[in-house]
């Protein structure tokens, strides 16, 4: 029996447009929504970006909303979009109840647009009981689960930074394979904010002007935001498209910073290839990563030519259309892909004039083209690099498995007290740990402990959950934002405040080029990492898996949630188990 996985809605919100037919719109007549800072306040106001062109306010008024309360943007704009694709699908609230139903949001900064302009009161202020959970990647999950009605859907926030959405779209085909949901709803939202801003002003790699990707005089990126979010079903009739091959790899070499080969999008775009059954030359475009920085451009040129050699596709990034949406991007380029092979069309590369020497020449545009095969590749600090296959018609038959493999958990690790960092010698030298925050030092201590029990150097996957990430560097960095006045910010606070910061450490630390994710979903986090693991080795996809689960809090976090009547979490929580299939 044939098994694929079908788009039956898409629906998106960025800079260029407030719907799909607004973004179709500009990407034909090569219209970039990049301009100057109107609604972040922010004192690097001259730094251009890719705002949504609404307020706050505006975008409650389209979702019908009259609560005054605060809402963060990540909601509102993940909201509308998750209404389109679900109108555009042809379901309805109403007969989504009779089905089982999975939301799949991929974030990084979560409500941190509204934390930030609290977190200063709400350490001060008993009588303010702003909830702390604002910039928790999960709250802003289960908001747009409420926003549009879908409260028995379950729900989950995957977090491995600027690949979260493709990835979750990717987590969405894996459960309707396995046919654990009857609907997917996946994608992404991300709002700017000053965190976000700054963070990437730190690490030298904003351009003053309009992004250029691909071009010899690129200077960085320009942040945006939106949100976009695909209906997914298996074997459907009213497909607009269909995911017929993904595959997600870690380029386990640095941080912030891609390998000279792009070993882990090489990896990624390879695996989906050879999931979808294509040969390289059967694609006709990618939609690349491309995000003008001087280190991604060439790094991306370079998996691009060893996949097709002297058979380039079609080429060019999106990102001088819509800025980079960061931990949105992928659905976003996703839904840019779609509505490109719809229409027969390639968007061009905005701004591109000067080759980079030993880089891809970008297309500046195409028309009257046929698109059946493409290519959306979307890749995350840490090297967490995704690459999937979008095809216009009916994909190669996914085969049914034969076989179901059992695993067993052959490693057990909790960190019982604060004390047994001490221990992190046994591993890591005294100087590289003196460099470690606590919970970087507790994930690499139990981790590298279960991994020698299981008497494996090297994990096949790492998966890791946490509710609220590297809390104590993203509460600092937002202390020195508000009293350095966004000025002299060190750009080690950042780097370690992504969720999936602890996940790719450890992927480095022991040359891990496999499947890499992060989960952060709250009190569930856990719960669907090791759903995922599991997944990996039921299917015969890997033969061993590390799953972590790592959270800490600090003084100020945890007088706030005893204050809001919210349970006081754990100063400092890591657990690390290894299952190796049977």
């Amino acid at each position: 029996m044939k098994s694929f996985i079908s788009v039956t809605g898409m629906g998106i919100i960025c800079s260029i447009g407030k719907d799909a037919n607004a973004v179709l719109d500009a990407l034909k007549k090569g219209e970039s929504g990049i301009g100057q800072m109107q609604y972040l306040q922010s004192k690097h106001a001259y730094l251009p970006v890719g705002e949504v062109k609404l307020s706050n306010d505006e975008m409650k008024q389209m979702l019908g909303i009259e609560d005054a309360t605060p809402m963060s943007r990540t909601s509102l704009m993940g909201a509308i979009a998750i209404g389109e694709a679900l109108q555009q699908a042809g379901l309805t609230v109403e007969s989504l109840k009779q089905k089982r139903v999975a939301l799949i949001s991929g974030t990084t900064v979560g409500g941190m647009d509204l934390t930030e302009n609290y977190y200063q009161q709400m350490k001060q202020d008993d009588s303010l009981l702003y909830l702390p959970k604002s910039n928790e990647c999960g709250k802003s999950t289960d908001e747009m689960a409420q926003l549009v009605g879908l409260d028995g859907a379950e729900t989950c926030t995957i977090s491995t930074a600027c690949s979260s959405a493709l990835n979750a779209i990717i987590l969405g085909s894996e459960m309707l394979k396995r046919d654990e949901v009857d609907v997917v709803i996946a994608g992404g939202s991300e709002a700017l904010s000053k965190f976000h801003l700054n963070g990437f002003h730190t690490l030298m790699i904003l351009d003053k002007e309009r992004c250029r990707p691909f071009d010899d005089t690129r200077a960085g990126l320009n942040l945006g935001e939106g949100a976009a979010f695909v209906v997914l079903q298996k074997n459907a009739e009213n497909a607009l498209a269909y995911v017929s091959g993904y595959g997600n790899r870690c380029d386990a070499f640095h941080q912030t910073a891609s390998s000279d080969n792009g070993e882990g999008a090489y990896l990624a775009m390879k695996d989906a290839l050879e999931m979808a059954g294509l040969a390289p030359n059967a694609i006709q475009y990618v939609n690349a990563h491309g995000t003008g920085t001087p280190n991604n451009d060439i790094s991306e040129s370079q998996s691009l030519k060893r996949i097709f050699g002297d058979n380039m596709p079609l080429v060019s990034s999106t990102k001088s259309f819509t800025g980079h949406t960061t931990s949105a991007s992928g659905s976003i380029e996703t839904v840019i892909c779609i509505l490109a092979m719809q229409n027969q069309f390639v968007p061009g590369n905005l701004g591109w004039k000067n080759p980079i020497d030993g880089g891809v020449v970008p297309t500046l545009g195409a028309e009257n083209i046929a698109l059946q095969h493409v290519i959306c590749n979307s890749f995350g600090f840490g090297g967490n690099d995704s690459s999937m296959v979008i095809s216009l018609t009916e994909p190669a038959t996914f085969a049914a498995q034969s076989e179901e493999y059992a695993y067993s958990v052959v490693a057990d690790e909790t960190l019982q007290d604060a004390e047994e960092l001490k221990q992190l010698k046994e591993f890591v030298s005294p100087m590289e740990s003196r460099r470690m925050g606590k919970l970087m030092k507790a994930a690499h201590l139990v981790s590298l402990r279960a991994l020698q029990k299981a008497n494996l150097a090297c994990p096949d996957a790492i998966i890791t959950a946490t509710s609220r990430g590297m809390l104590e560097t993203s509460l600092q960095f937002l202390d020195d934002i508000n009293q350095l006045d966004e000025e002299t910010l060190k750009p080690t606070l950042f780097m370690q405040s992504t969720h999936n910061t602890l996940s790719s450490a450890i992927a480095i630390r022991t040359k891990c080029y496999g499947y890499n994710s992060t989960y952060s979903h709250g009190d569930d986090s856990f719960k669907w990492a090791m759903r995922d693991a599991e997944r990996l080795i039921q299917t015969g996809k890997v033969q061993s898996v590390l799953v972590g689960c790592f959270d800490e809090s600090t003084p100020d976090f945890s007088q706030i949630a005893q204050r809001c009547g919210e349970p006081i979490p754990a100063d400092l929580y890591a657990k690390a188990v290894v299952l190796v299939r049977k």
